[in-house]
């Protein structure tokens, strides 16, 4: 079975307004695509409105989570004991940037991207739980030596391909989120935690499990094949319509 999302789209100023950019630096980024680093070049648009450029919103998130800020180009974190343990707010600031909120952005819409916590604490109460997720000081020196900025540095690997999911496997067996994401057809992880995030695959929004007894997985959403394939089959109805002013076919 092969399936397509159905693109949000967007434009300079609306991708601008979401990265604190001027339009004019959506389109310098374009315009400037060829001198770009290989496998940093902006997506190209996937329509056009009067003479507006339209992006895909996803595919231009996706970018922009995998571009260093010009600010943090050559950023030296402090010196710290390499096994002492930060939560999210902590490891945010030791990364440099001004977000407090960036290391839980990374793991809640972009899975895979940022390095699987080290210690995960249960806390609170049966009727209250929350987790508390902690890093050690050095798999963020790790992470922050190799994450992709513009272009790949020495020794950095890329994004492990999506799995081989079978669609005719039993309709009740959870899956994560790299399996449905290749059974919705995206293209990477990324692009499909992005989209969802947007509220882009609304049968998705309720999970039917989370993973216990699963090392680092521990808490990651979970859910049935047969929901995983009845939102693609949503989303390859509503496929046909939303690009029909395009100028993409649907396969």
């Amino acid at each position: 079975m092969t399936s397509r999302r159905e693109p949000r789209l967007a434009d300079a100023a609306q991708i601008a307004a979401e990265h604190d950019l001027t339009p004019a630096r959506i389109s310098s980024l374009y315009t400037s695509r060829e001198h770009n680093t290989a496998g940093q070049t902006f997506p190209e648009p996937v329509a056009t409105r009067g003479r507006a450029r339209l992006w895909d919103h996803a595919e231009v998130t996706e970018w922009f989570a995998h571009r260093t800020p010009t600010r943090l180009k050559g950023y030296k974190p402090p010196a710290r004991d390499p096994q002492e343990l930060l939560n999210a707010a902590e490891a945010s600031r030791f990364l440099g940037y001004k977000n407090p909120n960036q290391v839980t952005t990374f793991v809640r819409d972009h899975p895979g991207y940022f390095p699987d916590p080290d210690v995960v604490e249960e806390l609170g109460t049966p009727d209250n739980p929350y987790r508390r997720q902690q890093w050690r000081v050095q798999t963020l020196l790790n992470w922050l030596e190799s994450r992709p900025g513009r272009g790949r540095r020495a020794g950095t690997k890329p994004a492990p391909p999506l799995p081989d999911v079978p669609v005719d496997g039993d309709p009740d067996e959870l899956l994560g989120a790299s399996e449905a994401a290749a059974l919705l057809g995206y293209k990477s992880l990324s692009s499909f935690s992005s989209s969802l995030s947007q509220g882009n695959l609304p049968l998705l929004k309720t999970t039917d499990g989370i993973a216990e007894n699963a090392g680092r997985q521990n808490g990651r959403r979970r859910w049935t094949r047969r929901r995983i394939l009845e939102q693609a089959a949503q989303r390859s109805r509503r496929w046909a319509p939303a690009v029909s002013g395009t100028g993409r076919t649907a396969p």
